[in-house]
């Protein structure tokens, strides 16, 4: 079965940190740019980071620069996001989204996954 499998999440007080991973399962991750996304009740959803299929390209929203991290280890099947300094409104649920193409995830307007995880919850309160 092709999925993406997101971990990591959990409660955490401001300021804490968290380390999500996405791995992917039945393919082949270097393969495919991917993008990790949020959506928090009643909000859009938004696009946090993305990393390219080197990872010689990442992009971050401006509401996480400078504090969260994305990274890739292909030999893992494993995109990870380090998410430090976490704030309340940083509470969502988080997934992951892969794409051949980065531009088909990461381009404002585009959201164009061809896979996608079920999400893992981060939720910052103390």
């Amino acid at each position: 079965q092709l999925q993406l499998v997101e971990s990591g999440g959990g409660l955490v007080q401001p300021g804490g940190s968290l380390r999500l991973s996405c791995v992917a399962s039945g393919f082949t991750l270097d393969l495919y740019a991917i993008g990790w996304f949020r959506q928090a009740p009643g909000k859009e959803r938004e696009r946090v980071s993305c990393i390219s299929r080197s990872a010689g390209t990442t992009l971050y929203a401006d509401s996480v620069k400078g504090r969260f991290t994305i990274a890739r280890d292909n030999a893992k099947n494993t995109v990870y996001l380090q998410m430090n300094s976490l704030k309340p409104e940083d509470t969502a649920v988080y997934y992951c989204a892969a794409n051949r193409l980065m531009s088909n995830l990461c381009v404002p307007g585009r959201y164009e996954p061809q896979y996608w995880g079920q999400g893992t919850q981060v939720t910052v309160s103390s």
